[in-house]
């Protein structure tokens, strides 16, 4: 459908399967985003989140047994991270920054910025920014809006004003959009161009629509759908020669029969041959390559009197 303004936020066609190219002959793109953040709602992270036993076993056995997953496959990932949690876990982050993993942002306090104006959101964008380069020693690339435990948004929320002001930030990308399994340009001014790379992510990969959120059976949990979800886009993005994400939550997945499920899917997914796992500014950086600016079409689209559309 050709592009129109306000109907799409991203570039108007998708890459064809065999268009899509990785690095060194890679067949296939792995990435993998760790949530830190423990925000229980819009407003962002509070005292009583991180006082909470979920997030404290999060902290602390959750994020060590994620961590000791991904180290005994040897797979890195980008973590969102709240700025108010970056002290919380100075420690941490400067090890996984060591260890090559990446830290990107994820708001001040990973609250919704609706109500903020573009003057206070432009600020908290700035002080995330300089907060995380001080804890870690490097400035983010990256920015996240993802889900929070009782939000009524399927993917975050962001205001009018958040990817112009991350633009002008000189983030490189944006963490989570729905329009693609693919990155792919946030498009902010059609007539200019202006636009920024945006990472694909799809809930039905995020662990805590699953653990936290049961629908089925005793409503405890149903991780054995999560793990089938992962098993079933990874092979067929495999197949495709496309790009496969999930998103863990320590708090959620680091369960002992959570993580065992969790290594038996990285197992399955290092089994095969030409899988480059690389963090999402790795990611960002070679799609860039394939697709510099968006790709626009002048719109054939007509509005008419009385029109919803």
């Amino acid at each position: 459908m050709p592009w129109k303004d306000g109907y799409t936020v991203s570039t108007e066609k998708s890459f064809f399967d065999g268009d899509v190219r990785w690095p060194a002959g890679y067949r296939c793109a792995f990435s993998i985003t760790v949530d830190l953040s423990v925000a229980s709602g819009p407003k962002g992270i509070a005292a009583s989140d991180l006082a909470s036993p979920k997030a404290q076993f999060g902290l602390r056995e959750g994020y060590a047994r994620v961590k000791e997953a991904l180290d005994r496959f040897g797979l890195k990932a980008t973590f969102a991270v709240p700025a108010v949690m970056a002290r919380v876990q100075a420690r941490e982050l400067r090890e996984l920054t060591q260890g090559g993993h990446e830290i990107a942002a994820e708001g001040f306090k990973h609250e919704d910025p609706n109500g903020l104006s573009r003057a206070e959101e432009a600020e908290r964008i700035a002080l995330t920014s300089k907060i995380l380069a001080d804890t870690t020693g490097r400035r983010p690339e990256g920015w996240f809006s993802l889900p929070r435990q009782g939000d009524p948004y399927g993917v975050g929320a962001i205001s009018p004003n958040t990817m112009d002001l991350l633009i002008e930030a000189r983030f490189a990308w944006h963490g989570n959009g729905l329009a693609d399994d693919v990155p792919h340009h946030w498009v902010v001014d059609a007539a200019a161009k202006k636009s920024i790379l945006t990472m694909p992510y799809y809930y039905h990969y995020d662990d805590q629509w699953f653990l936290l959120f049961p629908t089925k059976g005793t409503g405890l949990e149903h991780a054995d759908s999560l793990f089938r979800n992962w098993r079933a886009e990874f092979a067929a993005q495999y197949r495709r020669g496309r790009h496969f994400h999930m998103t863990l939550h320590p708090y959620a997945v680091g369960f002992g029969h959570r993580i065992r499920l969790l290594e038996t899917f990285l197992q399955f997914a290092v089994g095969h041959t030409g899988v480059w796992n690389a963090t999402a500014s790795e990611v960002v950086a070679h799609w860039r390559t394939l697709e510099p600016a968006p790709r626009l079409e002048p719109a054939i689209w007509r509005d008419y009197p009385g029109s919803l559309s």
